[in-house]
């Protein structure tokens, strides 16, 4: 019996270049490889925000490709890294597919404007005692001095008056008078330097940032959460923080930045527009 041809038999076979290609269509999104790789975890939103110290509202833009949320190409970057880290998935390739969604690797910017929300006011400045006690002790001395001179000045009247009289054969020249007597002033506390910091207390955490390449924001927290430091380093400049137990750091252009920690030299490598949230305490240095 004879079988006819169906037809689907009629339709031209396609060759190996006409068949449609669809490795770039089903290559996951950033959102959905870190939303894969989370679940993966066992984690959720919250608990990665926890670690890796990215609000919640970024994370869940992260998730859903929205980086509007991020301030920036830089910290969105930034942010790529960081939640990758967290959910154990490499960031490079994440971070060359956001490259090239969205024109090329971006320039450095400020960060101020990612943590307006995070800024907190600083406290009052407390009251300078140690100025307060050497204007006192001047005050004091000066007195001190001026009692002694008048007391000096009537004895000396006194005896001029006794030695008055029929026998006196020559009357003594009078003793030039004393200066009074000025206290010196109080001296600056000495700027801190290199060898100071290399001879920091071992009980303090004592944390030296440089701005080496580049301007970068920083913000730097005592351990009771007080603001040390919260602005723009330009490219020269550094600042020094102490503190008792530990100090939390965020770099918002961390390649940009040298690290010292009690006297140590930080090695490790940052990138330009990296931004990093580090935590330091007594006998670090160690990446918090």
């Amino acid at each position: 019996m004879s079988i006819g041809n169906s037809p689907e038999d009629d339709r031209p076979s396609l060759g190996d270049d006409d068949r449609p290609s669809f490795a770039d269509d089903d290559r996951p999104t950033i959102g959905h490889a870190l939303k894969q790789a989370r679940i993966a975890a066992g984690l959720t939103v919250d608990e990665v925000s926890s670690i890796t110290r990215v609000r919640i509202p970024i994370v869940h833009g992260l998730e859903e490709d929205d980086f509007s949320r991020c301030g920036g190409d830089v910290y969105a970057r930034g942010h790529i890294r960081t939640v990758a880290r967290a959910v154990h998935l490499d960031p490079e390739p994440l971070v060359e597919r956001y490259d090239a969604d969205h024109g090329g690797r971006p320039a450095p910017t400020p960060a101020a404007p990612m943590f307006e929300a995070e800024r907190i006011r600083p406290e009052r400045r407390r009251p300078n005692w140690t100025a307060a006690m050497v204007a006192a002790i001047v005050v004091v001395v000066g007195f001190v001095g001026f009692t002694m001179f008048s007391g000096s000045g009537d004895s000396k009247g006194k005896g001029a008056q006794v030695a008055e009289g029929p026998t006196q054969t020559h009357q003594q020249s009078p003793s030039p008078k004393p200066p009074p007597s000025v206290p010196p002033a109080a001296p600056k506390p000495p700027a801190p330097s290199d060898s100071a910091i290399a001879a920091a207390p071992q009980d303090k955490v004592t944390v030296k940032l440089s701005a080496i390449s580049d301007k970068s924001w920083i913000s730097a927290k005592a351990h009771n959460g007080q603001v040390l430091y919260d602005g723009l380093l330009e490219k020269g400049e550094s600042k020094t923080f102490v503190d008792g137990e530990k100090i939390d750091l965020i770099l918002g252009n961390a390649g940009a930045i040298e690290l010292y920690v009690n006297g140590k030299k930080v090695e490790d490598q940052f990138g330009d527009g990296q931004v990093e949230r580090l935590t330091y305490t007594k006998g670090d240095p160690v990446v918090g």
